[in-house]
This record gives C-alpha cells, sequence and structure tokens, in this order.
C-alpha cells in the first residue's frame, strides 16, 4: 500500500515539474559553473592590467620570492603549473621569478615597474566569487605561546600529533575519476571510517592511546586558534623555542565558528574579529565546548626545527606570503594584490581601513580557503600580527604574473 501511494505521489511531483516548466510558472536555478585550475584565472590584456605600486616599498619582497625559489627548484624541471588556460613548467617558473628579483633590487619607481611588467610579463585576474573579480581577503599569524612538556596545574591542555590509527587514502590510484581525491578515516576491523569528529576528540579521551601529546599550553581557546592558523611557536621553560607546524586534519569539514555567532547575534557582523570570539569565548566559558564543536574538523601537529612553515616547506614571509585555494591557483608564483588593510589605533581597536596593494608570493594553502573568491595574508607573528590578521576581512583583487615566453634566455 505505501508503495501505490508511493507511485501516486511521484507521478503528482513529476507532473507539476513538467506543468511548471510547459508554463513558465517555475525556474530551476542552474549548477554553478565547476571552477578549475583552468578558469580560476584569465589572462588579462594590456589595457585591463591593474596600476601596480607595493606599499612597503619592495621591504621584505626579496626574501620571500627566495622562499618560492627554494621550493621551485626541489622539484622536476618539467613540472606543470597552470596560469589558467596556460601551462609553464619549473624552469619558466623559476626564470620569471629570478628576472622579477634582478628587476626589483634597486626599488624602482611605480613608473618604471609598471613599464617593466607591461613589457615583460603576463598578467592574470581570479575569476572571484561570488560576483566576478571579487575576493575575500582575510589574514592569519603565528600564535606565541607559553607551554610545557608535561601537564601541569596551569598546563592542562595538550596539540597532539598524527594519531596512530589515522589512515589516509589517495583515491587516485583506485581511478582516474578520483584525480587529487583523498580520504581520511581509521580502521575499525575490515573497515575504514571516518576519523572522530572534534566533539567525540574532546569528550571521549579517545586520542589517549593513539596519540601522544607534542606540548602542553594553557588555554584550550589558544588550542583552537593555534589549529585555525596551522603552526606557532611555543616558548619552553628552558628558553627553548618550540615551532609546530600542521601535519594533517581528521578528515571532516571546516566550519567556521564566527559565522556561527553572527547567525546566533552572539556577535554583530560588523564587531567579527578573532579578538571578539576570544572575548566571547572567555566570558562565555560554559559555551565554550559547544562553539567549539560546531567545527568538527581537528587539526593534528608535528615538530619543526624552523617557522613559520608554509605548504611548501619554506618560511613564510610576514605580509608577503599569501594562502590560497591550491587546486586552483600556481604554488610559489608571484601574485598582485588590491585590497584595504585594518587601520589599528593604541588599544588595539580597528580603527579604519586603508586602500593598498602589494606583491605577495602564493606560499601556502588553509582548510577554509576554498574557490577563486578566497585569499588569506600572513602577518607575521606576535600581538600586533594577531590583532592585524584578527580585523582582516576585506574585498579586494587578486592577479598573478609570470614571464612571456618569449623573454625568456633560451
Amino acid at each position: 500500500m505505501q508503495y501505490r501511494y508511493l507511485k501516486i505521489e511521484l507521478f503528482v511531483s513529476g507532473l507539476f515539474f513538467l506543468l511548471c516548466i510547459l508554463l513558465n510558472g517555475c525556474t530551476i536555478p542552474p549548477e554553478p559553473p565547476v571552477v578549475t585550475p583552468e578558469t580560476a584565472l584569465v589572462r588579462l590584456a594590456p589595457e585591463k592590467l591593474p596600476f601596480f605600486e607595493d606599499d612597503m616599498n619592495y621591504n621584505g619582497l626579496a626574501y620571500s620570492i627566495l622562499q618560492s625559489l627554494e621550493y621551485l627548484k626541489r622539484l622536476p624541471p618539467d613540472r606543470s603549473f597552470s596560469f589558467g588556460k596556460d601551462r609553464f613548467n619549473t624552469l619558466h617558473m623559476i626564470e620569471s621569478l629570478e628576472f622579477f628579483l634582478d628587476f626589483i633590487h634597486d626599488k624602482p619607481s611605480p613608473e618604471a615597474l609598471r613599464k617593466f611588467l607591461s613589457d615583460h610579463y603576463r598578467v592574470y585576474g581570479s575569476v572571484g566569487n561570488p560576483s566576478p573579480g571579487h575576493v575575500l581577503f582575510t589574514g592569519y599569524y603565528e600564535p606565541v605561546l607559553q607551554g610545557r612538556y608535561k601537564p601541569g596545574p596551569i598546563y592542562k591542555t595538550p596539540v597532539y600529533g598524527r594519531p596512530d590509527d589515522l589512515v589516509s587514502i589517495d583515491l587516485s590510484k583506485f581511478s582516474a575519476e578520483f584525480k587529487g581525491k583523498k580520504i581520511i578515516g581509521r580502521y575499525t576491523g575490515r573497515t575504514i571510517v571516518p576519523y572522530h569528529d572534534r566533539k567525540t576528540i574532546a569528550t571521549s579521551g579517545v586520542l589517549l592511546k593513539t596519540s601522544k601529546p607534542l606540548v602542553w599550553i594553557k588555554d584550550p581557546i589558544d588550542l583552537f586558534f593555534l589549529q585555525i592558523q596551522g603552526s606557532g611557536k611555543v616558548c619552553m621553560e628552558n628558553g627553548d623555542a618550540l615551532y609546530l607546524h600542521y601535519h594533517t586534519t581528521n578528515g571532516h569539514p571546516y566550519r567556521s565558528i564566527g559565522k556561527l555567532l553572527i547567525r546566533e547575534n552572539k556577535i554583530s557582523k560588523d564587531e567579527m574579529s578573532m579578538q571578539k570570539i576570544r572575548e566571547y569565548l572567555k566570558s562565555h566559558p560554559d559555551e565554550m565546548q559547544e562553539i567549539f564543536n560546531y567545527n568538527p574538523s581537528y587539526v593534528f601537529f608535528k615538530y619543526e626545527k624552523k617557522g613559520p612553515l608554509g605548504s611548501l616547506n619554506v618560511k613564510l614571509s610576514p605580509k608577503r606570503s599569501i594562502a590560497t585555494d591550491k587546486r586552483l591557483f600556481p604554488k610559489s608564483a608571484l601574485a598582485f594584490i588590491k585590497t584595504q588593510k585594518p587601520l589599528i589605533d593604541e588599544n588595539g581597536k580597528l580603527k579604519n581601513w586603508s586602500d593598498f596593494s602589494r606583491f605577495v608570493l602564493n606560499q601556502d594553502t588553509g582548510g577554509a580557503i576554498r574557490g577563486p573568491g578566497r585569499a588569506d595574508l600572513f602577518f607575521g607573528g606576535g600581538t600586533d600580527a594577531e590583532i592585524g590578521a584578527g580585523h582582516m576581512q576585506h574585498a579586494g583583487s587578486l592577479y598573478f604574473l609570470i614571464l612571456e615566453p618569449d623573454k625568456l634566455s633560451s
């Protein structure tokens, strides 16, 4: 009987759907186009080039370029990099950066810079999202924490390394249709199931048998922000600096607690910042874990001898390194950004916004940085960097540059 009613319901639904189409009474929203490396960037005509100017007068840019070159020189010479529909190999990338590095040595004027780029480089603009060319810029920083190797009355929050039972499976090895896809889970008997989410990890103690804490810190809020930033420096009791770097996640999707707090009217959209989130959590400790659990993603760390490191395993440069979607944009490439930066007063409060443009290097990625309409600017370490990164949230434009093929030396 239930099957008969189901058939009737399906017939009625199908008939209504057909009538909607025939009578133009209903519109079927089109599926948004899937953005690929070939469609994420569009080459700009000469008359469409942005007004090139570097607000930091090239300071720190050479060092950041050298970090990208360090990464590129570890790769096979024929590795391919996508700039929209065009592709360039490792050797082309290296010469492109070296040529630009030589030019900026004497800090050229804006006029000389624009002529140089117009004569020698191709420029590609991000298609952005949701509107054409619209890129949301946020900021991140290197947290500096106090820690100990053993737990104590104050140091009660563990920072975990990769659990022994966590497995990562490259699905592309099973079928070409899964290229670039992987899953993270754990074995249970002969089956692989999703790894524990944040709530389970926080409430059940499941990591006690599978992962050793790398270090113990004071505050669970600090741990949460450390996981969002992806790396940090821990100052130890003996004066040593311990660098922690992203190792892997539990495979669950990242969900923003900032958006949750806005939606629940706990922090207004205009006031939203990392500082406001921290302030709210500290004043509402009874809500803290429930808010954390809204984000099921959980990050595991590893030790590093230096830091902070980006996803290319090179040191990030304050205000010169950006994180983008690694699936869409060319790693290590020279980029140019135009957006606004927060101006902070002596009390650490947002005072105003100021237009700026700057050359940066694409040296990192992040779980929340997805699609052609997102980019994250690295602010460095310390209190000022935390304040600046915490307020950075503004729309702008993102461009990538590569040396014209006919300008190559060979």
